[in-house]
This record gives structure tokens, sequence and C-alpha cells, in this order.
């Protein structure tokens, strides 16, 4: 630039010393050229002066010469052919995303960072500051190769841009952080559900390096693991959160660093308790009401029986639905079993009273030739219901007793019997004393035992169950 200001001074000089038209018209434009070459020498100091100040234009264009990397072969672990590489890592939990029971997995997001040292990334800094590059120096230098076994669906978040930071240091070492989110398989034992606790793990391990290239550890031993104090679940308490490290052996290619993410979950049961335990005491506590009943309201009493069995059925469907085809037996199961056990034997209880009612009105029958007197009070209770009333003190012949001449004869007397107010007060009083005494006659001795026996067992079943589970 100097040179080229100097020549155009010169220029101007020997144009004004010349007399002749050709250096007048030289002369008329000397000003445009000036001014023009002053102008670029301006623009030129500008440019240089920003290219100095904006470091940013250079720098994409520099990282490579920075870190050498034409002139290493960066797919080649740091060190190759000597001890194994030691690759730091600690894990940030964020959130456990959700448990499946039929699936038996976990999904969980987290921050995972690996430390290593890699001379040949090492530069020259009178700061000794680091620099943080994005997920684009990844793809030109070496990092390690961690997988997640029993993983199904891992990923790495990519909004706005992929989550990947490496940051180098002067002295080689190499900071690499991933936020990912992965879904892996849990082991899961079900023999105690609802009251279960579940130990699951997310284990890390090198793909390609085995233990003489690549030597995994927890960075900072146990406190590698953090995890976010406001970590929830809808049907889990997460009891502990521990790291752990260990060995795997694979036949074809050797011994292998793997770490473990360990964490124990505690089923909430309160859920439960709302939705199976407490709908299941009801339907076995309204099967015992048929022991209530009289004996010959056949259409009450199994009307009732089938109507708690199926709403057995239909809660042990539901629980059974919700959870994976498990072949052993289950907390939950021995629960809704016993208690369906109690409301199909509330039925045949009640099978058993009808059929030996029966059999006993047929010997009586055999041998005195006439019906029980339980069938009058059954009449008395159905016109009782009905509104109309027998008097105790009305002969009936019993040897000629039918059920359709006694609907006639309590027709015949509804209809055609004055209807006195001081006589229909007096039978009115007496209606709720014969009721009774027709219900306490009518009760079978299956019935008496039936409804002590039923709660005490059940109640003893209960204080066994919660007492041993619990």
């Amino acid at each position: 630039m100097i040179l080229a200001s100097q020549l155009v001074l010169f220029t101007c000089i020997r144009i004004t010393l010349m007399p002749n038209a050709f250096a007048a018209s030289e002369i008329k434009k000397l000003p445009q050229r000036c001014s023009s070459s002053m102008k670029r020498t301006r623009v030129s100091k500008q440019g240089t002066r920003m290219r100095k100040d904006d470091s940013t234009k250079v720098w994409p264009l520099k990282y490579k010469q920075l870190f050498h990397i034409e002139d290493h072969d960066f797919a080649m672990r740091p060190g190759f052919g000597g001890s194994p590489v030691p690759v730091g890592i600690d894990v940030q939990v964020e959130s456990i995303d959700s448990i499946s029971e039929v699936n038996m997995d976990f999904t969980m997001t987290f921050y995972l960072r690996h430390y290593w040292k890699d001379e040949r990334l090492s530069f020259p800094s009178t700061t000794n500051r680091s620099m943080t590059f994005d997920h684009r120096l990844i793809k030109k230098i070496w990092v390690p190769d961690i997988f997640f076994v029993h993983s199904k669906r891992p990923f790495i978040h990519d909004t706005t841009m992929e989550n990947i930071m490496p940051r180098v240091h002067p002295d080689g070492n190499v900071l690499f952080s991933l936020r990912i989110t992965v879904s892996a398989m849990c082991f899961m034992d079900f023999g105690r559900f609802p009251l279960d606790t579940q130990n699951c793990s997310l284990e890390l391990e090198s793909y390609a390096y085995n233990e003489e290239d690549l030597m995994l550890y927890w960075k900072h031993g146990n406190k590698s693991l953090n995890t976010d104090e406001h970590i929830s679940l809808s049907q889990f308490f997460v009891e502990e959160f521990s790291a752990s490290s260990g060995f795997a052996f694979y036949s074809s290619t050797g011994w292998y660093n793997r770490l473990f993410i360990n964490f124990v979950l505690r089923r909430h049961i309160f859920f439960f308790m709302l939705q199976t335990y407490f709908p299941a005491v009801l339907m076995v506590m309204l099967s015992w009401v048929s022991f209530w009943i009289d004996r010959r309201a056949v259409p009450a009493r199994v009307s009732l029986g089938i109507t708690t069995v199926l709403t057995m059925s239909t809660i042990v469907s539901g629980v059974s639905a919700s959870m994976p085809q498990v072949s052993y037996v289950k907390d939950v199961d021995v629960y809704l079993w016993v208690s369906s056990l109690f409301v199909f034997l509330s039925v045949i209880e009640y099978a058993a009273v009808n059929y030996l009612t029966t059999v006993e009105e047929q010997h009586r029958f055999e041998k005195t030739g006439k019906v029980s007197r339980m069938y009058n009070i059954d009449a008395v209770q159905a016109m009782a219901f009905d509104g109309c009333y027998q008097d105790s003190e009305t002969d009936v012949d019993q040897t000629s007793f039918s059920l359709h001449s006694e609907e006639d004869s309590v027709q015949g007397r509804c209809t055609g019997s004055p209807s006195a107010d001081s006589s229909h007060t007096k039978r009115r009083k007496s209606l709720g004393g014969d009721v009774g005494k027709a219900i306490l006659e009518n009760n079978h001795v299956i019935d008496t035992y039936a409804r002590i026996l039923f709660p005490i067992v059940y109640i003893i079943f209960n204080l066994f169950y919660w007492g041993i589970y619990v």
C-alpha cells in the first residue's frame, strides 16, 4: 500500500511538470484517480482492522490447524498399543419418565458426561482456558463408543440443535457431554404385587474396546451419580439411587468394563386399595346379605349371588389386563381369588339350603301326610306384602292344601272382608310380629351358622394376609 501511494504521488508530480496538452488532460483526470486510490486504501485498512477484531471469522478455518487434525489418525484411540485409556463417567439424572409393567421397561432422561485425555488435542494457550465447541467437532476426533445394555429406544435430543458439547483443555483433557433419553429393560418380579419393590438398573459399556483398550470408571466414585430432588412417579416412590461397576464377559471378544446406574422403586399401594381391595371387600360383604333373606325368596338370593360373582370376575379381569402374563401367583391374585371363593361359597350355601329344605319337606309330607306350616307362614308374608291379612284362628285343611287353592282363598277373603278402621289398625300392629316370626321360623340352621362363620373366617384371612405381606 505504501509503495502504491508513492507511485501515485510521483506520477502526479511528473504530470505537473509537462507543458503539453496531454499533460493538461492528465491533470484533469488526476484528482479522480487520486481520490479513488485513497478510497481503496481506506477500505483495505478498515477490512484489515475488522479481521483483527472479529476472531470468529478465522476460527472455523483454523481449528483443524490448532488441533493438527490432519496430522493425526483420530480413528485410533489415544495411546494406541499402550495402556488402556481411562474414561471417567458421571451422570446427572433429569427425570424418570415412565415405568411400564406390561413391557417391563423404564424410560429415563439424563446428562451423560465423559472425561478422558487425548494429547493429540493439546494446544498452546497463554490464558490456560478451555475451548467449547458444538457437535461438529465430534465427527473429527476420537470419542468413546459407550452404549446402553438392554436398551430399546435410546436417542440424543436435537432441539434446537444436537445436545452435544465437547470441551477441550490446553493439556488435552476432554469433556464430552450429551443429553440422552433411554428406554431400557427392567427385569421385574411381581410376586408381591402391588406390595412390591422393584430394582432396576441402566448399564453402560464400551461396544468395541475391551478392558485392554479402554477402562471405564465413575469419575467421582459414588458422587458421580446426581439426581434431581423433584423426581416423582405416579405409582412409585424412588427410594435409592446408587452407582456401581463390574465386568462383562463375551466369549468372542473378551472382558469389558461395565457401569451400573441402580435405583430402587417402591410402589404406592393407596391406588390399589381404592380400586381393587376395597371393592373386593364390599362384594364379599354384599354376598353375606343373602344369609338374612328368607330361604324361600329364591329370585332375591339367586340374583344377589350371581351379581356379586360377576362383579368379582370383573375386578379380577381388570387387574390381570394391566399386568404382564406371568406364570406365578401374585399377592393381589391371592386376595382376589380368596374373596371370589367367599362369594362363590355364599351361592353354594344357598343351593345347599334350598336343597335340604326341599328334602326336609318331602320327608315330613311322607310321615304326616300334611304340608309343613311353613307354607302357611309364607302365605301370611305374601298377603302382608299385598296388603291383606289372614287370621291365625282360621282353620285350614292341611291335607287338602295346595298353593293354588290357598291363593284363591286369600284373594276371596281380601275382596269380601269388611275394612273397619279399628280391626285394620289392630291387624297392622300384629303384622310386623307375624312377619318377623315367619322369618325366624323359616331360618335354616346352615344360614344361622353362615351368618357367623363367614365373617369370622374372612376377618382371620385379612389379618393373616396383611400381617404376612405388609
